[in-house]
C-alpha cells in the first residue's frame, strides 16, 4: 500500500498542475465532508439532545442560529490549515486563502455573538417586569460595537496588517465617524435617559400629536420607538424625539385607578329662574334632593327672617333657583353612582357664560381606566342628566336646526298675514 502511494505520488510530481488540482479537490471535499458531519450529525444530535430540556424546546434558541453559525468555523479552519500543504501553489494564493478564511471566521464569530445577544434580550423580555427596564437599546449598542471591532479585524486580516494600524487612524477619523453616527450617539444618550428616568415603558399609552402618535408603546429600540395607535396603525418615533419634544404619558392615570371625566352641558340661560313653592315640594320628593332642599329651606328661612320688613320685597330675599337645585342634584347623583371613584376629586361647576349658553361642567373620575367601561359610564351619566333637565325647568342650548326652522315657518306666515291685513284700508 505504501509503495503504491509513493508510486502514485512520484507520477503526480511529473504533472504539477494535475497534482495541485487533485490536492485542491481533496481539500475541498474534506472541508465539505467536515461541514456535512458537523451540521448533519453533531449539530442535529445536539438539538435532538436539547429537545428533552426546556431550553431545547424554546423557539428563540432555534431562531438565533448560534450553533449553526459556529459550525461554519470548521470548514474554514480546514481550508486555512490545508491550503498550506497544497503543492505548487504560489505563496500569494496561500496567503489570500488564509486571510479570507480568517476573516470569515471572525465574521462568523461576530454573527454568533450577535445571535447570543438577541437570545439574551428574548429571554429578558419574558420577565414580568421587563417592560419597566427594556435592554433592547443596550443590546443593539453592544452589537454595533462588536460588529465594528469585527469589521476592523476583518479588514486588518484581509490586508495582512496589524489592527493597531487601523485603530491609530481612527483618531483622525473621529470627527467623520461622529458625523456619520450622530443619530446613533444621540439615540444612545436618549435611550439611557429614558431608561434611567423611567420616562417611557413598553405598554405605556403616550400621545404625541406632532408625530401623529396616540396609542400604546410596543417596542423601544436604540433608534426608534414603535407606537401602535388606536386605529391599529404603527407610528415609528425616533428615540431622541422623546427627549427633545413634549409628549403626554397616560401611565399616571392608569396607575391611579381613575380616569377623568371633564365635560360640560350647555344650558339655555333664559331658562334659569327661581323655583315656586309647588315646584320645590315636587322636587323634594326626589330621593337625592329631599335632604338638600330641607336644609336649604331652613337656611333661607333663617336668612330671610332677619330681614324683617325688607322681606316683603321678593328681590331682597334669597330663594331657591332651578339651576342651583340641578347642580346639587348632579353632585348627589355622582356621589351615588357606582362607576365614579369616590376617593378622587368631584366638582360640578359653572364656567364662564358664552354665546353658546352657560356651561355646567362635571369634573370627576371613574373607578376604571379601561376605555370601553369609561365611555359607558360617561355616556350613562350624561344620558340621565340630559333626560332629567326638564324636571328642573331648564333647557339645553343648541343652535337652531332645520327642524326648528320648519316649525317656525307657519308662525312667520301667520304674522305676515296679520301684518298685511292690518295695513289694508277701511
Amino acid at each position: 500500500m505504501k509503495e503504491h502511494y509513493q508510486a502514485t505520488l512520484a507520477w503526480l510530481q511529473q504533472y504539477p498542475e494535475l497534482h495541485t488540482l487533485i490536492s485542491l479537490c481533496l481539500l475541498l471535499a474534506g472541508a465539505w465532508l467536515a461541514n456535512w458531519i458537523v451540521k448533519r450529525i453533531l449539530v442535529r444530535g445536539l438539538y435532538r439532545a436539547l429537545r428533552s430540556t426546556a431550553m431545547g424546546q424554546d423557539k428563540a434558541l432555534a431562531d438565533s442560529h448560534v450553533v449553526r453559525r459556529l459550525a461554519n468555523i470548521v470548514p474554514a479552519l480546514i481550508l486555512a490549515s490545508g491550503i498550506k500543504v497544497i503543492p505548487h501553489l504560489p505563496a500569494a494564493v496561500v496567503t489570500v486563502v488564509e486571510n479570507v478564511c480568517s476573516a470569515f471566521i471572525i465574521l462568523t464569530i461576530a454573527l454568533a455573538i450577535g445571535g447570543v445577544l438577541n437570545l439574551v434580550n428574548a429571554f429578558y423580555q419574558r420577565r414580568p417586569n421587563a417592560h419597566l427596564k427594556p435592554i433592547k437599546g443596550y443590546i443593539q449598542v453592544v452589537t454595533i460595537v462588536i460588529y465594528a471591532i469585527a469589521t476592523i479585524l476583518m479588514i486588518a486580516t484581509l490586508i495582512d496588517r496589524s489592527p493597531l494600524i487601523l485603530l491609530s487612524g481612527l483618531g483622525a477619523m473621529a470627527a467623520v465617524l461622529m458625523l456619520i453616527f450622530q443619530d446613533t450617539l444621540l439615540s444612545l444618550v436618549a435611550s439611557v435617559q429614558i431608561s434611567s428616568s423611567d420616562i417611557v415603558r413598553v405598554g405605556d399609552w403616550i400621545e404625541m400629536p406632532q408625530l401623529n402618535a396616540d396609542g400604546d408603546v410596543i417596542d423601544i429600540a436604540l433608534h426608534t420607538v414603535k407606537v401602535q395607535n388606536w386605529d391599529k396603525t404603527i407610528t415609528t418615533i425616533p428615540t431622541k424625539r422623546l427627549i427633545s419634544d413634549p409628549f403626554k404619558n397616560y401611565r399616571g392615570m392608569q396607575e391611579s385607578g381613575g380616569r377623568r371625566i371633564k365635560r360640560a352641558i350647555y344650558l339655555d340661560q333664559t331658562s334659569v329662574r327661581f323655583l315656586s313653592p309647588d315646584e320645590i315640594a315636587r322636587l323634594q320628593r326626589f330621593l337625592l334632593l329631599g335632604q338638600y332642599l330641607s336644609n336649604k329651606q331652613s337656611e333661607l328661612l333663617s336668612w330671610n327672617a332677619e330681614l324683617a320688613d325688607a322681606a316683603q320685597e321678593p328681590a331682597n330675599t334669597r330663594r331657591v333657583t332651578n339651576l342651583g337645585t340641578f347642580r346639587a342634584y348632579v353632585e348627589h347623583y355622582l356621589r351615588q353612582h357606582p362607576g365614579i371613584n369616590q376617593n378622587m376629586t368631584q366638582i360640578v361647576r359653572q364656567l364662564q357664560p358664552t354665546a353658546d349658553g352657560l356651561p355646567l361642567e362635571l369634573y370627576c373620575f371613574t373607578n376604571t381606566v379601561a376605555w370601553v367601561p369609561y365611555e359607558g359610564y360617561q355616556s350613562d351619566i350624561f344620558d340621565h342628566l340630559l333626560a332629567i333637565l326638564p324636571e328642573f325647568g331648564l333647557r339645553v342650548f343648541q343652535h337652531p336646526s332645520g327642524a326648528d326652522m320648519r316649525e317656525l315657518r307657519p308662525n312667520l306666515h301667520a304674522v305676515a298675514r296679520a301684518d298685511s291685513t292690518a295695513q289694508l284700508p277701511g
